[in-house]
């Protein structure tokens, strides 16, 4: 086995939800795939909201997990501080939406004060099948040998201004959904930060960690491996 690595689960834990319970289960998915040793830790956002540069430095990528969220500002300024942190984040569902609202906010793109991002598209509490359709090469590559079908309990849409403003200057887009909407984006200028409307852990099985898990947790291996 590598030397072990610690990853911080920004959200508030509940073991009634069942992506909240997956998370847990990808992490050891992707820790088995690549035959290391992973700590990782539910940080509530209350305690999150705490944090001081030190604490960033003890963790060698963070995960934001599915809402919901008990303060969605004390999130939104989470995320703001990790967009200065070199260090590997992936964010996924409820949070995909919060961190455009971040950049917006950040790069003043909403000067006319409109709504540019849709509220939630899926009805109630259930999960959507969502098709993954990859856009850049990395992402056809990684779902090259895995299921383009994803479940989720999010899907969001983005005013078409608001794609060509971002994709110009802050983001990549990784992949499309079946809508046509952004599904996976990552920022520019950043070794990894991935953001995904949809829960890959879900998906996620021992036999068949979820590719994006698994390349969050080599990018956190990579980080711990270079500062060594």
């Amino acid at each position: 086995m590598a030397n072990g690595i610690k990853i911080a689960i920004i959200g508030d834990y509940n073991f009634t939800y069942n992506s909240h319970h997956a998370t847990n289960l990808a992490i050891d998915h992707a820790a088995h795939f690549l035959e290391t040793e992973i700590s990782y830790y539910w940080i509530k956002l209350n305690e999150a909201v705490k944090f001081r540069p030190q604490h960033f430095d003890e963790y060698d990528g963070f995960l934001i997990a599915p809402g919901p969220y008990s303060n969605e500002f004390f999130l939104s300024g989470f995320i703001r501080e990790l967009l200065n942190k070199g260090l590997p984040t992936l964010i996924t569902g409820d949070g995909y939406r919060l961190m455009l609202e971040v950049l917006i906010n950040l790069y003043q793109l909403n000067t006319k004060k409109e709504k540019l991002v849709s509220d939630n598209l899926v009805d109630g509490e259930q999960f959507e099948r969502i098709t993954v359709i990859p856009y850049s090469k990395a992402f056809i590559h990684l779902y090259e040998h895995h299921s383009k079908v994803e479940l989720s309990s999010t899907r969001f849409s983005m005013y078409p201004q608001l794609i060509e403003l971002m994709t110009e200057k802050l983001i990549d887009i990784e992949a499309y959904n079946q809508f046509e909407d952004p599904e996976v984006i990552s920022l520019k200028n950043h070794y990894f930060f991935v953001a995904t409307g949809f829960c890959p852990q879900i998906s996620s099985t021992r036999e068949i960690p979820h590719p994006i898990m698994y390349t969050f947790v080599k990018a956190c291996q990579n980080v711990q491996a270079s500062a060594v």
